[in-house]
């Protein structure tokens, strides 16, 4: 049964009931719009230029085979991997600034997204030769389980965790993580080096069906609607512990179970896309701004401007200075790191 206000959309069943904004029912709809514009758009613009009809209709199996071919196998991967890696990084900063309730949190500043690095590099250095690729996504996620555990700890002091304390400490870790990495990128062959600082920089160049997207499309497909089914948890959350256990909330056990799932998202999208900074970090803000504070609404919101942007980033890389392919990280750097500043300039006043 379906019951409509004038702000809010009940959907009610025997065993369900969903309470639907008016508002962030349309914006969803909306950037899902242009977030499917952006694809089309984006899949057809290279070296060879295809028109957006002939890119649906290659993607459906309807082109001539040349556009096919452009499409399918060099194109389409990329974009793909463009919006999983966007949405995951966005979603997993979107979850860490709930549960540490700090708007500077995200994967990039508490060094998350180092640690993955780190651990995706140490992939290609120990078992590239040996090891199925599938597994470079695991090797992501400890290192960014094991960069969040330490600066947790190293943060934590008696009394709690202060926000600034977080991430100026885990700003000194990521620098930390990057040069183990930079040690063993040149320390090893040239084709490690190679592929080391293609995650160092952060770029989607060069992605595969069947070494890039299929190994991230599962972690993505679990990962994300796990998230949004926790969404209430992650407004309990934002209301202070006492608050959340006051309303039934088992707040330890839920604030580790959002940290995994926002660690497992953060490292399997860097094992594809590298160190694509300040997504995590804009992407929920610019959500919040759009849809309120609700993560019932910002998670999905978040998601989709996580994609689009990573889609424009990549493009501008690959469009503005033919035939050079620039790094989408320098481009979400670019805009990423003046957002920080900013955001770092109004919290100045918080302990």
């Amino acid at each position: 049964m379906t019951r409509k206000s004038s702000r809010y959309i009940t959907v009610r069943g025997p065993r369900y009931s969903f309470l639907l904004n008016r508002k962030t029912l349309a914006v969803t709809c909306l950037l899902a719009l242009i977030m499917a514009v952006v694809f089309i758009v984006s899949t057809g613009i290279g070296s060879v230029f295809i028109s957006p009809k002939e890119v649906v209709l290659a993607i459906i199996g309807k082109g001539s085979e040349t556009s096919s071919l452009i499409i399918r196998s060099l194109r389409l991967p990329r974009e793909v991997a463009a919006i999983l890696v966007g949405a995951s990084l966005a979603v997993a900063g979107a979850i860490l600034q709930g549960v540490v309730r700090n708007p500077l949190a995200s994967p990039d500043t508490i060094g998350m997204t180092g640690g993955a690095t780190l651990g995706a590099v140490s992939f290609f250095f120990f078992f590239s030769e040996t090891t199925s690729i599938s597994w470079l996504p695991v090797c992501a996620i400890i290192g960014a389980f094991a960069a969040s555990t330490i600066v947790y700890l190293l943060a934590w002091k008696q009394g709690g965790i202060t926000p600034l304390r977080l991430v100026l400490i885990g700003i000194g870790f990521s620098a930390a993580t990057s040069s183990l990495s930079y040690m063993m990128m040149i320390s090893g062959p040239i084709i490690l080096a190679n592929q080391s600082l293609t995650f160092m920089t952060g770029s989607i160049y060069g992605v595969s069906w069947e070494k890039d997207v299929l190994p991230l499309l599962p972690w993505v497909l679990i990962l994300l609607p796990l998230v949004f089914l926790m969404a209430r948890q992650l407004d309990n959350q934002e209301l202070g512990d006492d608050v959340a256990r006051g309303v039934g909330s088992k707040v330890e056990k839920e604030r580790w179970i959002l940290l995994l799932l926002s660690v497992a998202l953060a490292g399997a999208a860097v094992a594809i896309g590298g160190a694509i900074g300040f997504i995590s970090l804009m992407a929920p803000h610019m959500a919040r701004k759009l849809v309120g504070p609700a993560f019932g609404g910002l998670l999905p919101v978040s998601a989709l401007i996580g994609a689009i942007v990573l889609l424009l980033a990549d493009l501008a890389g690959r469009a503005l200075i033919p035939p050079l392919d620039i790094p989408a990280g320098v481009f979400t750097a670019a805009i990423g790191a003046p957002f920080f500043v900013y955001l770092l300039y109004r919290s100045r006043n918080r302990t």
